[in-house]
Order: C-alpha cells, then sequence, then structure tokens
C-alpha cells in the first residue's frame, strides 16, 4: 500500500511512524510546502521518500494534515488527481467550512474528515512521535459520505494506531471543540502574554514559575501559523465561547472586590468535578 503524507509534522509525521509500524510492507510518500521539512522527515525515518503531487494518483491513501486556511485548495487540487480508489483523510480542527467547499466535488465519496484528539505542543517533523494516536479519540463526520470501502480501510488503519472512534456532524464538532479546544489554547497564549508584558525579567519568570504555570500555559508553545486559521474558520463559535469565558472571569473579580469568598469557595468547589469527568483520561492538546 501507498500512503501520502500532506504535511510531514507532528499528526501526518506520528501517522506515518504507526502505520509504518504496523504495517511494514506499507511505502509512505511525504509532501510538504517546506522542501526542507520533507528531506528532514526522510532523514529522520518518518517517511521513505519524498514525493510531490505529480505522482500522488499512486496512492492508495493520502492523509492531509496541514493548516485548515490551505485544507480547502489541497484537499480540492488531491480530488481531482487520484482515482476513484483511493482515499483521502482529512485530519483538521475544523469541518464545517471545508464541508461547504467540497460538498459538490464529483468524487466527495472519496474523502472521510476526521479530528484526531491528539498532539503536543511542538510541530515539524521532528515533533513526530511513536504512539501518539494510541487510546486517543478521533473523530469523524459525515461517514456516510465516504464510500464504504473506502471507509473500512480507512477504519482499519485507525485500529492499526489504536484510535478510538467517534461520529459527530461538522457543526457539532466545530461547536464543542471550541469549547474543549480552541479556549485552552486562547487562554494559554493570554496567559504568557499576560505574564511576559507584566514580568519584564525573564530570570524572575523561570525561577518563580511553578509546575501549574508550566502546565497552564504549554499550549502557548503552540504554532501560530496553524491556530490562527483555525480561529478564524470556527471564529463565531470561538467569539461565543470566550463571551462565557470573560463572563466567569468578570464574575471572579467581582467576588474578589465584594470580598465574598464563600462564593469563590463554592465556584471551585463546583468546578471540582472536572475531576470526575476526566478521570482516567489522557489530557490532548
Amino acid at each position: 500500500m501507498n500512503i501520502y503524507i500532506i504535511g510531514i509534522g507532528l499528526i501526518g509525521g506520528s501517522f506515518a511512524l504507526d502505520i509504518k509500524a504496523t504495517n511494514p510492507d506499507v511505502s509512505i510518500f511525504g509532501i510538504d510546502a517546506n522542501p526542507d521539512n520533507a528531506i528532514e522527515a526522510k532523514k529522520l525515518g518518518v517517511i521513505d521518500e519524498v514525493a510531490d503531487f505529480n505522482t500522488i494518483s499512486n496512492a492508495d491513501v493520502v492523509v492531509v494534515a496541514i493548516p485548515v486556511d490551505a485544507s480547502i485548495k489541497v484537499l480540492q487540487k488531491t480530488l481531482d488527481l487520484i482515482d476513484d480508489n483511493t482515499l483521502i483523510i482529512e485530519v483538521g480542527s475544523t469541518k464545517v467550512q471545508i464541508v461547504n467547499a467540497i460538498e459538490d466535488h464529483p468524487k466527495r465519496r472519496n474523502l472521510l474528515l476526521t479530528h484526531p484528539i491528539a498532539g503536543t505542543e511542538f510541530s515539524g517533523p521532528s515533533a513526530a512521535i511513536r504512539h501518539l494516536y494510541k487510546g486517543k479519540t478521533n473523530i469523524i463526520c459525515e461517514i456516510e459520505k465516504t464510500a464504504f470501502k473506502l471507509q473500512e480501510r480507512a477504519l482499519k488503519l485507525f485500529a492499526d494506531v489504536g484510535m478510538r472512534i467517534r461520529y459527530m456532524d461538522p457543526v457539532a464538532h466545530d461547536k464543542h471543540i471550541a469549547y474543549v479546544s480552541h479556549l485552552s489554547h486562547i487562554s494559554s497564549f493570554m496567559l504568557g502574554k499576560t505574564v511576559i508584558e507584566k514580568e519584564k525579567n525573564e530570570r524572575d519568570i523561570f525561577d518563580m514559575a511553578g509546575s501549574g504555570f508550566e502546565s497552564t500555559v504549554r499550549l502557548a508553545k503552540s504554532s501560530p501559523a496553524m491556530w490562527t486559521p483555525i480561529f478564524e474558520q470556527n471564529k463565531d463559535n470561538v467569539v461565543e465561547t470566550l463571551e462565557e469565558y470573560i463572563a466567569n472571569l468578570e464574575q471572579f473579580k467581582q467576588h474578589l472586590i465584594d470580598n465574598n469568598f464563600q462564593a469563590i469557595y463554592n465556584e471551585m468547589e463546583n468546578t471540582n468535578h472536572i475531576k470526575e469527568i476526566l478521570k482516567g483520561i489522557t489530557i490532548n492538546a
């Protein structure tokens, strides 16, 4: 089987590593907008060969793992070039705009829309790691619009790398992911910004920052090139989540101003319920 990875970073590269480990007869070809990334990926053993779109018609599976603003054009281009037996797996963090852009393409049934809920704050070929997807949830949208034989091929690959499957419609996906992923990244970026602007002495930040601060701002190390398009494509949902988040922050501030520490205690105690919700779950980026 020939698998082409478009975008050889954390997501695409990690998928390539695990598929190769579980399917040794698979050949992995890499395409990346940055030629240096493709060369590095081959040196690291993430891919077998550097490729381009001129040979993509040879692919049995194509994984599109690039920023969501670039995905639409690349998906349309790839759908134009493949044959009827090729599966395209798209793995972006937003879905509605992609669905609207490709719904009338004559090869729509070759495309499977997915979102693996897995990741780290790192990017590029060197960020690819084994077992990134083991035990993680993979959200699939509009599976009924993908040809059944290609669904089976995709589900086999997902099972090989250890992913769990959940099905969701694109509108619900984009709304829910704004709360549990996109808002987390905004919070992390803005906390980092606040501290950098207030604490001008970098040594003070280094010496005084504890593990709580480090874990909270971890996502602020994420790629702006990846996350800015996500916020753009999911703007309405992100704005809604921010309004609710800001309202909660304002309420917390008012409790402090009013010396209402019982209300603060109650807020935190009620929120402690999150421990039960997340019990036994590995937190993903």
